[in-house]
């Protein structure tokens, strides 16, 4: 008896070990998450080309992940290198133009408040908004130097994941304490939620752009393509990102008194711009993955809070895992019957 206690003590004390070690691991550790989940990501989307080029086809790994982390490094710094020429522009004459912006939002003020009676911006909140506005992007851009930490983190890792992909699966499936058809529920819930957001969230930017670009085009706002690419790419984050761009745009367009075409881009961009995000957003991820509805608009604003941007794709994974999870309890404890040892 004092022997099974003694075991049971060195377990439990073990464990806590292990738990406190974890914990002071994860919270050092945080800052560079994204780049830890986005290596993750990758790897789960080229596992299988990468295994059938060095399994079957018999390439060098090493050089084949390195292969690999080129082509996704021309993938990022292209899209990256367009946004950064396109919007900066606009950025450095926000910066040079305070004024301007106060004034737009003071003119669009007193044209509500004339058809509302209700005053939006009184000269000194219009100055502390735009100042406020224009405090915040040198932060943004200074966090640039996180973003590339955690990029030259994510494609380290993504070397030994690629190299090590085989081993490093069939140790976690070792030290999974369910039985091995659970094991595989996890692996192809985890692939199949990866691959519906990582390949899904893309497209719907790119389809919610493109739809953005044609309403500014339609109403003749200068720079259409421009703001259409801004929308797009804001268009990640569910339900506010457009409304981050075609919201200031229809105020400024009032305030120039475009007042038809700025009435006009505002009901195109509830109507059409809002609905494709909601539809294509629901639809196709659904399509893509068998994704739930409310476990891509739950898993999102999940996501967000834990992770940031990366979120959007691991926040419905948490949902889905969630889900998984209490199946598997019931299959691994709730499903067996206890044999009783009583007679009676």
């Amino acid at each position: 008896m004092t022997n099974i206690f003694n075991h049971q003590l060195r377990q439990v004390i073990l464990l806590a070990v292990i738990v406190l070690l974890g914990i002071l691991l994860f919270s050092t550790l945080f800052i560079f998450l994204p780049g830890i989940l986005g290596s993750i990501t990758i790897f789960i989307l080229t596992r299988k080309w990468y295994f059938a080029l060095t399994n079957k086809r018999k390439w060098n790994r090493g050089l084949t992940s390195l292969l690999f982390i080129l082509s996704f490094v021309v993938l990022i710094a292209i899209p990256v290198y367009f946004s950064v020429l396109i919007v900066s522009p606009k950025i450095t004459l926000l910066l040079n133009n305070q004024e301007e912006g106060i004034k737009t939002l003071e003119i669009f003020s007193k044209k509500i408040e004339t058809f509302t009676g209700m005053e939006l911006f009184t000269p000194a909140n219009a100055a502390s908004s735009v100042k406020n506005l224009v405090s915040y992007l040198p932060s943004f851009l200074n966090s640039t130097v996180n973003i590339l930490a955690n990029l030259l983190l994510m494609f380290f890792l993504l070397y030994y994941l690629l190299c090590r992909g085989k081993t490093i699966e069939r140790y976690l499936g070792h030290i999974i304490p369910l039985k091995p058809q659970n094991v595989q529920k996890l692996a192809i819930e985890t692939e199949t939620m990866i691959r519906a957001n990582a390949l899904g969230i893309p497209l719907i930017c790119l389809v919610q752009g493109v739809f953005a670009a044609i309403g500014y085009l339609i109403f003749g706002l200068k720079d259409w393509g421009l703001w259409g690419f801004v929308t797009g790419v804001l268009a990640f984050f569910p339900l506010i990102g457009t409304m981050v761009v075609w919201v200031p745009l229809v105020i400024y367009m009032y305030s120039v008194n475009q007042n038809i075409s700025a009435t006009g881009l505002m009901l195109y961009s509830i109507i059409v711009t809002g609905n494709v995000d909601y539809l294509s957003r629901l639809g196709l991820l659904k399509k893509i993955g068998n994704v739930h509805p409310l476990v891509t608009v739950f898993g999102v604003i999940v996501g967000l809070k834990l992770f940031g941007f990366i979120g959007l794709i691991f926040g419905p994974l948490l949902i889905s895992y969630f889900m998984v999870l209490i199946k598997i309890y019931i299959d691994e404890f709730a499903s067996r019957k206890p044999t009783s040892t009583i007679s009676v």
